[in-house]
């Protein structure tokens, strides 16, 4: 009944000028802890839409489903429902409790979001920094779906957006190469640390590590900013595995931008990376 009473209380609809349907703080697990929510903004009247699953960054500590910048009011005008989701983060949850997190959150859009206008079965899964690893692990370690009963047939496209950990074991040897180099300290709660202090947890959250041939691997648009060589390498590092695996992906390389900025500007008319962001979707979500 509480689950059932704050789904109601949090379903109410706010319908901007713009013709959109926004339902906010939607519970995707029953006895929600309060980041265990979702937030849908649908075009008015939609039905059997594509859906753009948002996944946030903020380094698995912070940020926000509401940190979505101008995304919805783009999304929704081209005839895609999105649903931006919530996740609890570190260190009061481990990497696998907030993975899985992200996996029931999908399961939700999945049972759910034709009551919404979306299409249960065109999904594309799509994350900034943090987000963009996590995005790119759901599209390529099957387990995580599969726990929840779904497979990749429901997603149609995954698009990480600069994400600097596809490769993990990688990223720690650069930026811990880096430190020593230079004579710096070690982060008390860097990359090694946030992904369980254990080689094999390291290679178990890489996206590089579960990509093969034949597995249904959706197609990927890997979106980076050119000038920065931690992102362009580990872009180049993913891209190159799913090219091997027979994987369809394209590489964007967006220059002129920060880490913050792209995420800000995708959805922006004149953003080159929005450009190559809806080549992508709306083909693959046909």
């Amino acid at each position: 009944m509480k689950y059932i009473l704050s789904f109601l209380i949090a379903s109410v609809a706010v319908t901007s000028a713009d013709a959109q349907e926004l339902t906010r703080g939607i519970p995707y697990v029953k006895n929600a802890d309060k980041l265990q929510t979702l937030d849908v903004y649908a075009p008015a009247k939609a039905k059997e839409l594509p859906v753009v699953v948002w996944i946030h960054g903020g380094g698995w500590q912070a940020g926000d489903k509401a940190d979505v910048y101008d995304k919805p009011k783009v999304f929704t005008a081209k005839g895609f429902v999105l649903v931006s989701i919530n996740y609890r983060l570190l260190p009061k949850v481990d990497m696998e409790t907030l993975t899985r997190d992200v996996a029931k959150a999908i399961r939700w859009v999945h049972e759910h979001i034709a009551e919404h206008g979306g299409d249960p079965k065109r999904l594309l899964i799509m994350g900034h920094s943090a987000g963009a690893q996590l995005a790119a692990l759901i599209c390529t370690d099957e387990r995580w779906l599969k726990e929840e009963g779904l497979s990749f047939a429901i997603i149609k496209g995954c698009v990480p957006v600069d994400g600097d950990t596809y490769d993990i074991p990688a990223m720690i040897e650069v930026a811990e190469t880096r430190c020593r180099v230079h004579g710096l300290s070690l982060p008390k709660f860097g990359h090694r640390i946030k992904f369980g202090n254990d080689p094999v947890k390291h290679k178990a959250f890489s996206a590089v590590t579960h990509v093969a041939k034949d597995k249904g691997i959706p197609p990927f648009l890997l979106l980076y900013v050119a000038g920065h060589p931690d992102v362009t390498a580990q872009a180049q590092r993913l891209g190159n595995v799913l090219k091997g695996a027979d994987v369809p992906v394209t590489l964007f390389g967006a220059k002129e931008t920060t880490h913050t900025k792209i995420n800000v500007d995708l959805g922006r008319q004149d953003d080159a990376a929005t450009a190559a962001l809806f080549a992508f979707v709306e083909k693959v979500s046909k």
